[in-house]
Order: structure tokens, then C-alpha cells, then sequence
């Protein structure tokens, strides 16, 4: 799973990304074009309980991949600003699962917003507004090969194929123009299939990550819920944090990132809870496996079967599927064991068709 962190020249996103990942990217070049990538593990407080049941040689956790971009350049008269990216950036930000779009409420004489004043409303329609031009301009490329004759040509099957595509598109095409995101927009799988390949930047999940400043912390949650009324789009989450209180707190030992916690009247961090949202934000749920050599999370997409499940972790267990034990992780902790589980008939014996759970512990019984 990647997750592509983008805002416009001095949102802070740098910053975020070093907290998420506990980097040392440098920060503060308002948009150089220094691409930065870090490997996050997702936090699962179940391994750990589980780990003390098992006593595992490791403990495995699901992860995510978070790319930090450059800010692209404001579009104009002829040419689109995300396009004058690199194509590399570019690449990144097109197979992206999802965006964390990271929008400035922070106020710092000492490093003023490029615009003369902070609105975070104003940022994110700006952003949001350089994403839908992009996917514009693929659209009209593509329908302009479409009508010039392109689509015209090939075998019924594949005639038949782009007038669908052509007529997707332009439904698709409406709805930007009206200024509302591609992933507002319901395609049928066979739809959705047809377009896959585009990579709409505006088909994506985002979540919207407002970055306050610590004087701001109180009235973060108000502006979380003001900014969130106001943005009423599908697949779309708004939360904030503070990424450079996040990135002090990442640098102190436990003890002193919790007195410093209470000194900021915080109850949690909210690093944890941006990653989980992360990985939310994808459909992503996470079952797992426990033993004495490993205790695992497995990330599958919500509404994945057994057999699912079973590929998730080795091709042959799906070929050779033959049942899945599963057993949800509180009923295991409270059991103890598995033998103990099974004793008191708490294991399930599930089939192929078995929709997996979030947080089941599962065994996987296969033929060789």
C-alpha cells in the first residue's frame, strides 16, 4: 500500500512525513523538488496482547509506504501545472493508492504563507482544483484520440469496448467540470474497470490532514468539523495534527513524550491514529495469524473470503484450500490458548465463501 503525502509549498507535508516515518527529510525549501519515501509500520495493539499469549520469535506488522511529493506548479494558459512534474514524481503520485492531502493552519511570522495569510479552505480547493485540471487534460487527450479515429478501428468487440470507454469519459468529464471529484461518482465494476487505467488523482481516497500549530490544539477538533461540512465528498476523511509537536514528541524517550503530553493537555498522540487512518482509508482490514514463531497481520481488502485470505499468505494454501479455523482475537486472549479455544468450541470451521473478519486470528488447513 502507498500513500502519496501532497500540499501546496509550505503546508508543513515534509514535516509530516518525518513524524510519520521518523525521518530527517529536510524541511522548509517551500516546494524543492526532493522526493522522499519511508516505510511505516501499521500500530496493532492486538499483536502485542497476542504476543504475550505466544510468545513469538517476531512479531510482524502490516505496513505502509508513504511517498512525500513536491508541490506542483500552478497551472496556466496552456499548460497544466501537475504535468511540469518530473516524470518520476508524477509516476509516484498516478499509482498512488491513496492521498494525504496536508493543508497549512499553522500562522508563523517567521515563515509566512507564500498567499500573504493562512486559510485552510482556500489551500485545499486550490490543490484540489490543480488534480481535477490533470485528470481533465488525460480525458481529453483520450477522447480526442477516440474521435480523430483511434477508437473507430479494430475488431467489433474493441469498437464496442471505446465507444463505452468514450461514453464513461464524458460523463466523467461533466462531472469535473462541475468541480466535483471523479471519486464522487459511482462506476459500476465493469465501469470502473475501464478507466482503471487513467489513474484519476481525483478518484483517489484522500484524507485531508490539517496541520495546526501547537497554540491551535484546543480548537483543532472545531476546525476538523468546519472543514468537513464543507467538504462532503466520498472516500474523503478530515482529521488534524500538529506535526511539529508529533515530531518533538517521536524525539523524546516514553517518559518524557508523556509529561510533555500533559504539559499540551493531549490525551494520545495523534500519530497512531493518522497511520490507522491511512490505512482505513484504503479499505484495508487486517487478520491475523499466531504461533509460536510468529505473530502476523495480513492486510486484505474489506470483503475478502477465506480463500482470499489463504492467497494473502502463499498461492498454494488458496489452491489447496480446504477450511479456515478462525477464532476473533478477544475470544482467543480470553481462552489463553488455541487448545483451549477449541476445547470450549470457540473455533469456528469456516468455508470457502467465509467473509474474513477484521482482527480474526485464522488458520488456514490446505492440501498438498
Amino acid at each position: 500500500m502507498q500513500i502519496a503525502i501532497v500540499g501546496l509549498a509550505g503546508s508543513g507535508k515534509t514535516t509530516v512525513f518525518n513524524t510519520l516515518t521518523r525521518g530527517h527529510a529536510e524541511t522548509g525549501g517551500y516546494g524543492g523538488l526532493q522526493l522522499n519515501v519511508g516505510v511505516v509500520k501499521v500500530p496493532d495493539l492486538r499483536l502485542d496482547r497476542l504476543a504475550e499469549v505466544f510468545k513469538p520469535r517476531k512479531i510482524v506488522h502490516a505496513d505502509v509506504t508513504y511517498v512525500d511529493l513536491p508541490a506542483p506548479p500552478a497551472s496556466s494558459e496552456g499548460h497544466v501545472g501537475t504535468e511540469e512534474l518530473p516524470a518520476e514524481h508524477l509516476a509516484r503520485l498516478r499509482e498512488a493508492d491513496a492521498l494525504i492531502h496536508v493543508v497549512r493552519a499553522w500562522d508563523d511570522v517567521h515563515h509566512p504563507h507564500l498567499a500573504g495569510s493562512v486559510d485552510p479552505v482556500r489551500d485545499l480547493e486550490q490543490l484540489d482544483l490543480e488534480f481535477m485540471l490533470a485528470d481533465l487534460a488525460m480525458i481529453d487527450r483520450r477522447l480526442e484520440r477516440l474521435h480523430a479515429g483511434g477508437g473507430r478501428h479494430g475488431t467489433p468487440a474493441e469498437r464496442e469496448a471505446n465507444e463505452r470507454e468514450e461514453v464513461i469519459l464524458v460523463g466523467l468529464k461533466a462531472t469535473l467540470e462541475a468541480g466535483r471529484p471523479i471519486r464522487d461518482e459511482t462506476l459500476d465494476p465493469d465501469d470502473e474497470k475501464a478507466v482503471r487505467g487513467f489513474r484519476f488523482l481525483t478518484q483517489k481516497p484522500v484524507l485531508v490532514l490539517v496541520n495546526v500549530g501547537e497554540d491551535d490544539l484546543p480548537t483543532a477538533p472545531a476546525l476538523v468539523e468546519r472543514i468537513a461540512a464543507g467538504y462532503p465528498h466520498r472516500h474523503a476523511l478530515v482529521d488534524a495534527m500538529s506535526a511539529k509537536i508529533e515530531m518533538e514528541l517521536g524525539e523524546l524517550d516514553p517518559g518524557e513524550a508523556a509529561v510533555f503530553m500533559e504539559e499540551l493537555g493531549l490525551t494520545e498522540s495523534s500519530l497512531d491514529r493518522v497511520i490507522a487512518l491511512s490505512y482505513r482509508l484504503v479499505g484495508l482490514i487486517s487478520f491475523l495469524t499466531a504461533g509460536p514463531d510468529e505473530v502476523r497481520a495480513w492486510p486484505v481488502p474489506d470483503g475478502s473470503n477465506a480463500v482470499d485470505a489463504a492467497g494473502a499468505i502463499h498461492t498454494d494454501l488458496a489452491r489447496g484450500f480446504i477450511r479456515a479455523e478462525t477464532i476473533g482475537w478477544e475470544e482467543l486472549l480470553a481462552a489463553g490458548s488455541i487448545a483451549e479455544a477449541k476445547r470450549h468450541g470457540k473455533v469456528r470451521s469456516e468455508g470457502r465463501t467465509y467473509r474474513v473478519r477484521d482482527g480474526d486470528v485464522i488458520e488456514i488447513l490446505f492440501s498438498r
